[in-house]
């Protein structure tokens, strides 16, 4: 089995910690976004997952290196592959269209999830959704009494469905997959501009192809600094029963459980947590830090801080229940 993570967008949304490093690589409690998607994935895989392609921009070598390693992390080969132009879903997957061999698995890389089951991989595709209160901003599945999806709705301003597509989809036929987005490419058909993985499913369901839904348990968004530290929050209590291996200069300060402390740490009369993650080599000093993410060698003095995300090299001091800076930036 294969899995596809079409990741080359520019992450507007989340500036400016994307101006110098791109949202799937941005940490999670600890751990790049994508690693912990394309571990989340394998471990609901009934299959061994034998290649992670990953579609990026130009992120430069050190990042890409680094995705090999993330693949290479969890047995599989690493490929890097390159959407110079923002076409679409459709035109990102088929920038890996080598990869549309056998059994594969596309997981747009924005999305987090927590899930109890195993992927079916006799089933013919599924397409992964979860029930949402308002499902207007969504793409959403219609389905019929058997469990099969019936219709594709793209956010439907009267309601007609309210489970939205999560953005990861399994095919058990690559080749057949690659023909239909062959198709959209070949023949120009675009929405709004771009070509669309939904024209695709629509054509193959269209020829009978029978899509079920894989439901999760949680659907964890990254799309902005609010969304990506409450995702921090939840991830950190999925895991709060692991246990901790770094090491912590802690002098007269308290850590409040669940945080992920990087190595190297210093809290020097702080309180840190919770629900807090310190990169590594940063330094919190008369502090107190709740619901945030400190990115690596970062200092952190005689602040307040809570719903924050403050980034690599950076100097914070003052009081903020929503701060935003990138790497290498000061506030004081």
């Amino acid at each position: 089995m294969k899995i596809i993570i079409p990741m080359a967008g520019m992450g507007k949304r989340m500036r400016p910690h994307t101006l110098t490093t791109p949202k799937p690589l941005i940490p999670i409690a600890g751990r790049p976004m994508v690693q912990r998607i394309v571990e989340d994935i394998t471990k609901v895989c009934d299959e061994t997952v034998d290649e992670i392609a990953f579609v990026i921009g130009r992120f430069g070598k050190e990042a890409e290196d680094n995705l090999v390693k993330v693949a290479e992390s969890l047995g599989a080969k690493g490929s890097i592959h390159y959407q110079d132009q923002p076409l679409g879903t459709a035109h990102a997957i088929m920038c890996a269209k080598e990869c549309l061999t056998g059994k594969v698995v596309i997981a747009f890389a924005d999305t987090l999830f927590k899930a109890d089951f195993k992927l079916d991989s006799s089933q013919e595709g599924i397409i992964w959704v979860q029930k949402v209160d308002d499902p207007k901003p969504f793409g959403v599945v219609k389905i019929d009494a058997n469990n099969v999806i019936t219709d594709f709705v793209e956010k439907p301003q009267t309601f007609v469905s309210d489970l939205a597509i999560i953005g990861i989809y399994y095919f058990k036929d690559g080749e057949y997959l690659k023909s239909e987005l062959q198709y959209l490419l070949d023949n120009n058909i675009k929405e709004k501009g771009e070509y669309q993985l939904t024209n695709a499913l629509e054509n193959m369901k269209a020829k009978g192809t029978k899509f079920n839904p894989g439901k999760v348990t949680e659907w964890l968004d990254c799309g902005n600094k609010d969304a990506t530290v409450y995702t921090n929050q939840r991830i950190l209590e999925f895991n709060k029963d692991q246990q901790r291996t770094t090491t912590i200069v802690n002098a007269n300060s308290l850590i409040v459980e669940p945080c992920f402390i990087g190595e190297n740490v210093q809290l020097i009369n702080s309180k840190v947590g919770p629900h807090v993650s310190i990169g590594n080599n940063s330094v919190i000093e008369n502090s107190i830090v709740t619901n945030s993410i400190i990115q690596t060698n970062s200092k952190i003095k005689n602040a307040e801080l809570s719903n924050s995300m403050i980034g690599n090299y950076s100097e914070y001091t003052g009081k903020s229940d929503d701060a935003s800076i990138g790497d290498y930036s000061t506030i004081r």
